[in-house]
């Protein structure tokens, strides 16, 4: 047998150690990549997971669907205030339209109002034609004047009607049809009643009567 030398001893001994080192660096390797740790929950800080992020995503959409519900709550609120008025004025036009023809109790305290005052100013002496001017000419006018406002009103009130769509913001429904209808009705009152009331005005189409001489 051939005897071993010092430094092959020591230089197989080395050999084994560096060996050994590796093999147990590995090993340790393997077990953490095996078996990681957790994360410390100090060093990601609280609520930084997917779960969180979620969670504040699904509270984000939650405050956005909340605030468009109440915008298109609000919308509708206006946009049925605005056809509850639209269908008020049109029925508005249309009364007023009748009042127009037929009279009202004002016309009639103006008619009185102005056949006393013709009384007063023909009770020391007047001629006929001056006393039926006084008494009976300015009364008639008057009915005729009263009128005439109650027409001109019916037809604002009705063309306000017809033409509100058209300005500011477009609305999600069509005005409806019998609003239209009874806008256009208290249009075609108003305007006869003013037209006639112009004429009785002027007397030309019942001239007040004339005393012979």
């Amino acid at each position: 047998m051939n005897p071993t030398t010092p430094e092959a001893v020591a230089d197989g001994e080395k050999t084994t150690d560096d060996t050994t080192e590796a093999t147990a660096a590995a090993t340790a390797g393997r077990a953490v990549a095996e078996n990681p740790e957790p994360q410390d929950q100090d060093e990601t800080g609280p609520g930084t997971g997917p779960a969180a992020v979620d969670e504040a995503d699904a509270d984000a959409d939650a405050d956005a669907d909340a605030d468009a519900d109440a915008d298109d709550s609000d919308s509708d609120d206006e946009e049925t205030s605005g056809r509850l008025a639209a269908a008020s004025a049109a029925v508005v036009s249309a009364g007023l339209g009748v009042v127009g023809l037929t009279g009202a109790w004002s016309g009639r305290v103006a008619a009185e109002r102005e056949t006393l005052i013709g009384q007063i100013k023909t009770s020391s002496g007047g001629s006929a034609a001056q006393q039926i001017n006084e008494i009976y000419g300015d009364a008639w006018h008057a009915t005729a004047l009263v009128n005439g406002l109650f027409g001109l009103l019916a037809l604002l009130v009705g063309s306000y009607v017809l033409v509100r769509p058209a300005f500011g913001a477009p609305a999600r429904q069509p005005q409806a049809g019998w609003v239209r209808a009874v806008a256009r009705g208290g249009i075609a009152l108003g305007t006869l009643g003013v037209l006639l009331s112009t004429a009785m005005y002027f007397d030309l189409i019942v001239a007040l009567p004339t005393t012979a001489g």
